[in-house]
């Protein structure tokens, strides 16, 4: 321990004090400690349905050069996203998963001597990005439990901590653990209240469950917001999270900086392969938009009927209230030991609340079972 500490001292301001992020817990590793079988995760806001099977043909025939590097550029699937974007290539910043792109932006424009402002229970990796850069953190109140949007992101609160140091902003629409989102017209608003040197990421991984059909593609902002960066992802209704493969969306100056932070090789020719066949099967992305619109009617009226509290939510999740913090906690436990396993959001800041991913309608069902024991027993 002492040899620890000691290393501790020398490293980083922002690293010293920094707690690593804990990912939801692996079915595997449940199935360890309790022995048990076919366990049913819905704690990583994963798809149900996996990836399209032309992804999974995609892959087998990639497996003959695994001894080669990737395309370091990503040439095909640039060209490929930025078309299907609508946008030019140069727009374009690939990531070990969006939250390799939100990394890189911290790094990129954050430091000690500037602030980064993000909600109260915003994506924790705002937190530690702008943390590990050394940066202040300037926390903004959420919306209250009262309001229509619980403990959803208070635009107002936001830009009042926005001043001339800040360089950063990151927005969740929606909002990862809440689930709440933002009106485009407010959220347009915003954008423009923002001064020059604040660059805004707008972080969008559940875009694709979140979109309405009369809402205006953010990517359509980006000429108005210079300073405007849109992140988007493959982990989540493309069902890639395994390949770890996301992106940004900006102006071609941020991504040219972007691109010099960016690690050789950080997306491997798998995911590029994957993320290619994913955007070949629009088809499968509404299989899987609708699969969850059910799922999510299916948890709303099961919560309700075991008189459980939602908040209303855009995601593939939803983020239920179960009275206290001791009662979560007996929950989460109680659900473990039943194989399943969903998400304690304690360190959001809301310990009487359980994070659960839609899962297929039997997964749902198992978990809603489980559930109504729990509450029996107590």
């Amino acid at each position: 321990m002492a040899e620890q500490n000691s290393f501790l001292a020398l490293a980083a301001a922002g690293i010293s004090g920094l707690a690593p992020y804990e990912p939801g817990k692996p079915a595997a590793a449940l199935e360890r400690e309790y022995g048990l079988t076919d366990v049913v995760k819905l704690a990583s806001n994963e798809n149900p349905l996996g990836p399209s099977p032309r992804v999974s043909a995609a892959l087998a025939g990639a497996l003959h050069d695994l001894e080669r590097y990737p395309d370091g550029a990503a040439f095909a699937l640039r060209d490929r996203l930025a078309g299907h974007l609508q946008v030019q290539p140069g727009q374009l910043t690939l990531g070990n998963g969006s939250n390799d792109v939100l990394v890189l932006l911290a790094e990129t424009f954050l430091s000690p001597d500037v602030s980064a402002v993000y909600d109260q229970y915003a994506f924790v990796v705002y937190r530690l990005a702008v943390q590990a850069c050394g940066a202040e953190a300037r926390v903004a109140p959420a919306n209250p439990a009262s309001h229509a949007q619980p403990f959803g992101h208070n635009l107002a609160a936001m830009r009042e901590q926005v001043d001339d140091s800040t360089r950063m902003v990151f927005i969740a629409n929606p909002n990862n653990p809440t689930g709440t989102w933002l009106q485009q017209d407010a959220l347009r608003e915003f954008l423009s209240s923002l001064p020059e040197h604040v660059v805004t990421v707008l972080d969008e991984a559940y875009l694709e469950y979140a979109r309405q059909s009369d809402e205006q593609n953010t990517l359509d902002w980006l000429a108005e917001f210079p300073g405007l960066v849109i992140v988007r992802t493959f982990s989540k209704a493309y069902g890639l999270a395994a390949l770890r493969i996301g992106y940004g969306v900006s102006s071609p100056a941020i991504a040219e900086l972007l691109n010099r932070v960016r690690q050789p090789f950080n997306v491997n020719s798998l995911a590029q392969r994957a993320a290619l066949a994913a955007l070949d099967d629009p088809d499968w992305i509404v299989q899987a938009v609708a699969a969850n619109r059910s799922g999510m009617q299916q948890l709303e009226a099961g919560f309700a009927e075991l008189g459980l509290p939602s908040v209303p939510s855009r995601g593939n999740f939803l983020l239920v209230d179960m009275g206290s913090a001791d009662n979560a906690a007996a929950c989460n436990a109680h659900l473990l030991r039943s194989g399943v396993i969903v998400r304690p959001v304690a360190n959001y800041g809301l310990p009487a609340y359980l994070r659960i991913t839609v899962g297929t309608a039997q997964e749902n069902q198992r978990l809603l079972a489980a559930l109504r024991l729990f509450l029996e027993a107590i």
